[in-house]
């Protein structure tokens, strides 16, 4: 079944809760297609509240054409799970349930969102002095391996662990959420919408050319402000 082919996602969704959860007390829409950026391989995701189960799960399932990726919680167990994503800086579920479609609310919606919300405005916890060096550390010798590095196969990767390392020290130093996959540029583009096109176009040209003169002057501008690259002196663990 191709996408345009497809039974609208809202219509979907409803059909799902009403087949599965016909007694749930809240659900909710998220993702690509709430936001309107909905692909041909895009999914639905459906976050349940549902006061008769014990504990949380999620599970993946097809329905009417559609892949559905299901979290279901009751009326407690997600406080767990904002607590765990506000501690990664990685806020997943309060995201989901921030932006999401109301499917169905029996009087509970209003308050969760507001709890998501709230946790969203905070931002994550401020990063120490002391993680600030250890991740400069950590960025440096990456950096150092890439600098250093005549093997194209390897390169790439070092890039990779670079691109990671970078973004969630920008993030991170600026008091904002972090992300993995597409939502690492997103979270990029959601602090800075400059920084993140000048990142993207440092790694875009050394994966183009193999040029890593971008990447390098790229890193060195993220660092600066903190006391620039960490190697000699720095230790850990030693008492």
């Amino acid at each position: 079944m191709s996408f345009l082919n497809k039974l609208d996602h809202i219509e979907a969704a409803k059909h799902f809760i009403h087949k599965y959860f016909p007694n749930c007390q809240g659900a909710l829409l998220a993702g690509s297609v709430v936001r309107g950026e909905a692909t041909e391989t895009s999914d639905l995701d459906i976050v349940i509240f549902d006061a008769s189960l014990n504990s949380s799960y999620r599970e993946s399932l097809k329905e009417l054409g559609w892949d559905i990726e299901v979290f279901v919680h009751n009326l407690t167990s997600y406080k767990h799970f904002f607590e765990s994503d506000y501690k990664r800086a990685r806020p997943s579920l309060p995201r989901m349930v921030s932006e999401g479609f109301i499917l169905k609310d029996e009087g509970i919606i209003e308050e969760i969102k507001k709890e998501a919300n709230e946790l969203l405005d905070k931002g994550p916890e401020r990063w120490t002095v002391e993680t600030i060096k250890i991740k400069r550390y950590f960025i440096t010798d990456a950096l150092n391996d890439f600098i250093g590095s005549s093997n194209r196969a390897e390169d790439l990767f070092i890039a990779n662990t670079i691109a990671e390392l970078v973004s969630e020290f920008v993030l991170r130093t600026n008091c904002k959420w972090i992300g993995s996959s597409k939502w690492l540029v997103r979270s990029l583009r959601n602090y800075n919408e400059d920084f993140a096109n000048c990142f993207v176009e440092a790694f875009d040209s050394f994966y183009t050319t193999g040029e890593k003169d971008r990447i390098i002057k790229l890193v060195d501008e993220v660092l600066h402000p903190f006391g620039g690259k960490l190697f000699e002196g720095f230790s850990l663990g030693k008492m």
